[in-house]
Formats: structure tokens, C-alpha cells, sequence
């Protein structure tokens, strides 16, 4: 009998033990994005999908994936970079461009609701230390503050990087966190 309940236990935990559990992406952390074309059967860039919290190709034109690109003049110099995104409606509001990294931080964790703002598209021109609001196709929000901007030329190709803090809300409410 004690052989049988041991058998019972150990394969009953091999069960549990063996059990995937599904994790929810996480709704928060920092990324980097840049304008690098990639070629497979057609040219393509990675951007940010929060809702996945992770870089995703920009093929077959995927909705709500967050792209950064240089602007340039006729004389293919960089003027600003840019925030896109394929949703076809307004989706971006700068909450705050602020002076310092101290000062935007605080401005980021003191963020933690927020009207229905005039939303535009696409952003005017992505800064350091400026506060981005993003509304989704399913008017989901995320809460972005700009860490760094990179826009020079390579190889005489303009290119654009931006890295950012984002806090991503779930659940549709105008909180962070998504509560």
C-alpha cells in the first residue's frame, strides 16, 4: 500500500510539475527600436507591440506595431524622427517634453491616469525626455517616456533609433497600471 501511494505521489507531481502555464506578457519595461530594413521576400523593420511586449517584423502590414523613421530634407538630411504606426487613426498625444531624465521620470511614475486627450497622428517629432501617450486599435493605452534618440547617417542611409520606457494598460481604463 505504501509502494502504491508513493507511485500515486511521484506521478502526480511529474503531472503538475509538467503543466505549462501560460504568462502573460509583461506590461512594462524598456525597448529599443531602430529604422534597419531587413530583406526577405520584401523589405521590412521591427518595431514595438505592446500588447506582446516584444520586437515584431513589419510584415504583411501588422496593426499597432510602433516604428521609428528619420525625416529628411531634399538634400537627404535628417530633420527629426518619428513615431508611425499602422492603425490608421489618430493614436499618439505628447503628455510632456521635459528638461532633464529626472524630471521625465518622475512626470512617467506620476502618470498614473489621464483624460481622453486630442489625439494626433503621427507625432510631431520624437525628443529626449518628452512623455508619449499611444492609444491601440482596441483603445488599450501605453505610457511612453523617450530614454534616448539616435538619427545619423550610415553608409550615407539615414538612420533613426529611439529607446524608451513604456508601461502598457490592459484593460482598457485610462490607468496605469491597468488595474
Amino acid at each position: 500500500m505504501k509502494n502504491s501511494l508513493f507511485y500515486i505521489f511521484v506521478i502526480s507531481l511529474l503531472v503538475l510539475s509538467s503543466c505549462k502555464k501560460d504568462e502573460a506578457p509583461a506590461t512594462s519595461g524598456t525597448a529599443t527600436i531602430d529604422n534597419t530594413t531587413t530583406l526577405g521576400q520584401t523589405y521590412y523593420v521591427y518595431g514595438f507591440l505592446f500588447s506582446e511586449a516584444r520586437k515584431v517584423a513589419t510584415l504583411n502590414d501588422p496593426v499597432d506595431v510602433l516604428t521609428i523613421s528619420p525625416e529628411v530634407n531634399v538634400n537627404n538630411e535628417i530633420v527629426r524622427i518619428t513615431f508611425n504606426v499602422n492603425t490608421f487613426k489618430e493614436c499618439f498625444f505628447l503628455y510632456g517634453e521635459y528638461q532633464d531624465a529626472a524630471s521625465a521620470s518622475s512626470a512617467f511614475a506620476s502618470l498614473t491616469s489621464f483624460s481622453n486627450p486630442l489625439w494626433i497622428d503621427p507625432p510631431v517629432e520624437v525628443k529626449l525626455n518628452q512623455i508619449w501617450l499611444y492609444r491601440t486599435t482596441q483603445n488599450k493605452y501605453t505610457k511612453i517616456r523617450i530614454v534616448n534618440t539616435l538619427a545619423e547617417k550610415r553608409n550615407n542611409v539615414p538612420y533613426a533609433e529611439c529607446t524608451f520606457q513604456w508601461e502598457y494598460q490592459p484593460d482598457g481604463t485610462l490607468t496605469f497600471p491597468g488595474k
